[in-house]
């Protein structure tokens, strides 16, 4: 990192090879699930929310993406999957550049990616058995993906295992809108799960929970996603859960790459300066 706090490179911790900078060589782009080279968004055509964009982030690294509000965060997490379009630059998602997909190309590519938003997306008046096994819909199409009582043994089993993983293998008929919110944020995860992600992207996912049910959710997050071996991007604007749960953190300030570091505790100075700059 720069004196003036800006990040050139980043070597993961599990790494051995050459650093990864924000330009990786072709040599170890085999080892980088998200690649993002030039990424710009313009909105009406004039405002400009990310600029110029470049960072690579390596399999089975967690990354904390932090900034105020309006710095393009969650807009940069939606170019990643294509549901917000790029203005210019390349996104590649395991080695596929997306901004080149038709339709149902960018919908097999969608299913390997987990997506875990804020305020959960879930059907309430569904069981939660039922809304887990809706994650089979990013691999599967069909009726047997809308009602559990449709659904196969072998999916049926799957989605009791995931909820077994979330602690709520116990709740599994009840309706959806009977959980809390913590409850409904780790049917949301079980959910994601089912769909057997290489990639998981979540944009804020505790904000909408008390303190106590959100140090629960992010730690089960992360030691869930870590058992598996999934790539995990994560926007917070709680810098404590980014040093505590993320390998590295990359910071966003209006639409710019303004810091990329390992998430040590001596990097917290550098943090705050970001967000009171």
């Amino acid at each position: 990192m720069t004196s003036g706090g800006i990040a050139t490179s980043y070597q993961p911790s599990h790494s051995a090879s050459a650093p990864i900078t924000s330009q990786p060589q072709t040599s170890i782009l085999s080892d980088v699930d998200i690649y993002i080279k030039g990424l710009c968004k313009t909105f009406n055509g004039k405002q400009a929310v990310l600029k110029d964009i470049n960072l690579s982030i390596s399999h089975g690294q967690a990354v904390a993406l932090i900034g105020h509000n309006g710095s393009g965060k969650s807009t940069l997490l939606r170019c990643c999957l294509n549901l917000v379009k790029p203005t210019s630059g390349t996104i590649r998602l395991l080695g596929c550049n997306i901004t080149t997909l038709k339709s149902e190309q960018l919908r097999c590519m969608r299913s390997k990616v987990g997506f875990v938003f804020q305020r959960h997306n879930l059907v309430p008046r569904l069981s939660v058995l039922t809304n887990v096994l809706h994650g089979v819909q990013a691999r599967k199409k069909g009726p047997q993906t809308w009602l559990h009582c449709l659904a196969s043994q072998q999916d049926r089993k799957e989605a009791m295992a995931q909820l077994n993983r979330v602690g709520l293998a116990h709740l599994a008929s009840r309706r959806v809108d009977r959980l809390s919110g913590g409850e409904s944020q780790r049917v949301a995860i079980a959910r994601a799960l089912m769909q057997r992600p290489s990639i998981m992207m979540a944009d804020e996912p505790v904000a909408s929970l008390d303190p106590n049910a959100g140090e629960e959710v992010m730690q089960l997050f992360l030691d869930l996603i870590k058992d598996e071996g999934i790539t995990l991007l994560f926007v917070s604007h709680n810098l404590e859960h980014a040093l505590k749960y993320a390998d590295r953190i990359i910071g966003l300030k209006e639409g710019c790459l303004e810091l990329d570091t390992p998430s040590a505790a001596e990097n917290i100075m550098s943090l705050r300066c970001l967000y009171n700059g």
